[in-house]
């Protein structure tokens, strides 16, 4: 369910204190400096798309800021990815100062202090994740912070649209459709940071990380392919077995772990789907020789046995806010 808050209404003494709590309740605590308060209004809609919450916010100028007693508070590290609609947002983190205009979006740590602005009135998409869901999707997502990624073109420009198009027509889904539709944008985001580092650079380092995300996505195309193997993977990337055994040492892992890992991932987010499948029919479904394999393996990645999991997302699910 959509919900809106705007400080249209508010009189003009309490909007800068209306919209700190706004910002706050949506994203996390944040210093918030305005240009001129007592004409300051805001909008802000706002869904949860399973895990990803999705916002829209539409005000006059505004400066931001994340400080260091903020972040002591943070229970969890989580990434807002803001995609600005009418101008651009001026952005400080780690030493690094960025331009964001239209048609491109950028990464924001919540555990980092930082500043955002935007000089003339916005329209901005925001959404907020979990540092933990989305470095299942793409590695050392860190790295992606501060940096000003292209939207104009590529995957980069589907996930942009898809998040235009889930904003204006979540409002009335249900829990199921949007709990998918936030897993498509986690995909499409991880699929899209992916691709800008693997044209990030033409050197032996960018090449073999071009190689590596090859790698992934062909696992993941793959999950629920019995016969999924080296052998497979490197025939399907058209590399050697001994180079992909060798692009995982770059990153301390092995193409054995990586199957299973993202297999793991995969069974999670079906037991998350509500619907009518036992838990054998997910261990198999997604490679895994036997339930009980599939449940012992399941809890060492996740802390939790499998069933628990689905009983407690159900829960979850039936007393989570419409906003």
């Amino acid at each position: 369910m959509l919900t809106t808050f705007t400080t249209a209404d508010t009189p003009p003494q309490d909007r800068s204190s209306q919209w700190n709590a706004i910002i706050a309740d949506a994203y996390f605590p944040l210093q918030t400096h305005f240009r001129d308060p007592l004409q300051f209004n805001g909008t802000l809609s706002r869904v949860v798309l399973g895990h990803v919450g999705l916002s829209r916010l539409t005000s006059a100028p505004v400066n931001y800021e994340r400080r260091p007693r903020h972040i002591r508070e943070a229970r969890e590290e989580e990434y807002l990815i803001t995609i600005p609609k009418t101008s651009a947002v001026e952005f400080r983190q780690l030493g690094k100062d960025v331009r964001c205009e239209p048609g491109s979006f950028i990464l924001e740590r919540g555990d980092e202090p930082y500043r955002f602005m935007y000089a003339d009135p916005n329209d901005l998409f925001v959404l907020k994740v979990r540092k933990s869901l989305l470095a299942e999707r793409v590695r050392q997502p860190d790295r992606f912070c501060a940096r000003v990624i292209d939207a104009t073109s590529g995957t980069a420009n589907l996930f942009s649209t898809m998040v235009n198009h889930a904003q204006s027509q979540v409002g009335h889904a249900g829990q199921v459709a949007c709990e998918t539709i936030g897993r498509q944008l986690l995909e499409l985001l991880g699929l899209a940071l992916e691709e800008e580092n693997g044209v990030a650079g033409s050197n032996a380092s960018s090449v073999r990380a071009a190689h590596l995300s090859r790698v992934d996505q062909f696992v993941r195309s793959n999950l629920r392919n019995p016969d999924l193997s080296p052998d497979l993977i490197a025939t399907g990337c058209g590399i050697s077995k001994r180079y992909l055994h060798d692009l995982f040492k770059d990153v301390n892992s092995t193409v054995s772990q990586q199957i299973r890992d993202q297999r793991l991932v995969a069974a999670r987010d079906r037991l998350a789907i509500v619907g009518e499948i036992t838990m054998a029919d997910v261990a198999y479904r997604f490679g895994f020789s036997d339930q009980a394999q599939f449940s012992r393996l399941f809890k060492a990645k996740f802390g939790i046995p499998p069933s628990d999991f689905r009983a407690r997302h159900l829960v979850e699910g039936a007393q989570q806010p419409s906003v």
